[in-house]
């Protein structure tokens, strides 16, 4: 094994700390667009769950009307 200056050292202990620097930097930068397209996801669906909550809300409305109906034709 060769004898290596502290230079070299130095050289090569920044180099492996650039090499995972750019490795952690690439993936947060996947992270990030993962995180943006599930917080998209989770938007669509919570705009999905309050379309059929309203959806529910009015077939409520539609069958207490035609329980009053039948109650006022039965008397």
């Amino acid at each position: 094994m060769e004898n290596q200056t502290s230079i070299e050292i130095l050289g090569e202990k920044v180099s492996q700390i650039l090499q995972q620097y750019h490795s952690l930097k690439g993936e947060n930068e996947m992270l990030r667009v993962e995180l943006v397209t599930l917080k998209s996801e989770r938007e669509m669906r919570d705009l999905e769950i309050t379309k059929l909550t309203e959806d529910n809300a009015m077939k409520d409305l539609e069958i207490e009307e035609i329980v009053n109906k039948i109650e006022s034709i039965l008397g």
